[in-house]
């Protein structure tokens, strides 16, 4: 696989990293045997970007992470990249949003004992605090980073002016947000310019619509009583019905081109510059998506995938109204 500059700050990541979140959290049932090789298998196809959250389970992912790097002895091939800004307990009790310094020096040092870490490569404020000024937990992060415990740091669903205040405490090696065929807002927002010009690297999550993109969804009612996606707007009622009809364009389109729906999506995510980290917690997933890599996309794909996927083409916002409050601080 390719490795690419993420941002300008000299962080290295292979094209296509892994979202660890659905082994633990939010997608259903959950195979911790089944986890762990795929992680080794993700190590073996040369994805080195493993991103997690103590949010996730909480810590539950950090620490199968953790589990998966002790085991195969493959630390420094991996770059970790965790985040921190919603407050738990060391119980795992949610508290809400904190970014205050004193909670991400603590978070970051649990974290570091959850994933048997001596350093965090990539730590990214997970939402921004509206009662914290983003420069205070930006200081927090330099801190971190003059003390060793960091290597580079990020955000997740920030707005451009946050962006510009965060990367002029410290600089930003990438910024986190959610980036697809069926969310491209950041190209109309401000936020993708706003990258470009800075030199900081973009790492697209939900670079396949939460599966939606795959092509194997066909009605929301296979998803497990505790999937979330149970809540989202676009998998309900007549959202779910016009977001089908654009993924059977997009189906369409992989076909014509001898390629799967994900791997269409996720090699037109890497045409935009983007890191994508696709989720999966199933090796067979994993290497359909390793496989998009290889794909090239013409300027006539380009073409076709914009007649069928323009911006605004998805239905439903992409979260339930409360969770919709914490994005673009």
């Amino acid at each position: 696989m390719e490795i690419r500059a993420l941002g300008g700050q000299g962080l290295q990541v292979g094209a296509e990293g892994l979202g660890l979140m659905g082994m633990t959290a939010h997608y259903g049932a959950t195979d911790e045997t089944e986890s762990l090789a795929t992680i080794d298998r993700a190590l073996e196809l040369g994805v080195t970007l493993l991103d997690t959250a103590e949010g996730y389970g909480p810590f539950r992912n950090e620490q199968l992470l953790g589990k998966a790097l002790a085991a195969n002895g493959r630390r420094e091939d991996v770059v970790i990249a965790t985040k921190t800004g919603a407050e738990f307990t060391d119980e795992g009790a949610f508290l809400g949003h904190n970014a205050t310094p004193e909670y991400i020096r603590r978070a970051a040092d649990r974290s570091l004992r959850h994933l048997g870490a001596d350093h965090i490569d990539l730590y990214y404020l997970h939402r921004i605090d509206p009662n914290v000024p983003v420069e205070e937990s930006m200081g927090a992060m330099a801190e971190l980073v003059a003390a060793g415990k960091v290597r580079h740091v990020g955000l997740c669903e920030a707005a451009p002016a946050t962006i510009a205040r965060a990367h002029a405490v410290h600089p930003l090696a990438a910024v986190q947000t959610e980036y697809s065929l069926f969310e491209r807002g950041i190209e109309y927002d401000g936020v993708l310019d706003t990258l470009r010009e800075l030199g900081i690297g973009l790492v697209a999550y939900s670079p396949l619509g939460r599966g939606f993109l795959s092509g194997a969804i066909t009605t929301p009612e296979d998803f497990a009583a505790d999937d979330f996606r149970r809540t989202d707007p676009r998998f309900q009622g007549e959202n779910f019905a016009r977001n089908l009809a654009v993924v059977d364009q997009v189906r369409r389109l992989a076909a014509d081109k001898g390629v799967t729906p994900s791997q269409l999506a996720l090699a037109w995510t890497l045409s935009r510059g983007a890191v994508p980290i696709p989720g999966t917690k199933r090796r067979r997933y994993l290497e359909e998506n390793i496989a998009a890599t290889a794909v090239t996309i013409t300027a006539a794909d380009l073409a076709a995938i914009d007649a069928v996927a323009p911006h605004g083409v998805v239905s439903g916002d992409r979260y339930a109204p409360e969770l919709m409050k914490s994005l673009n601080g």
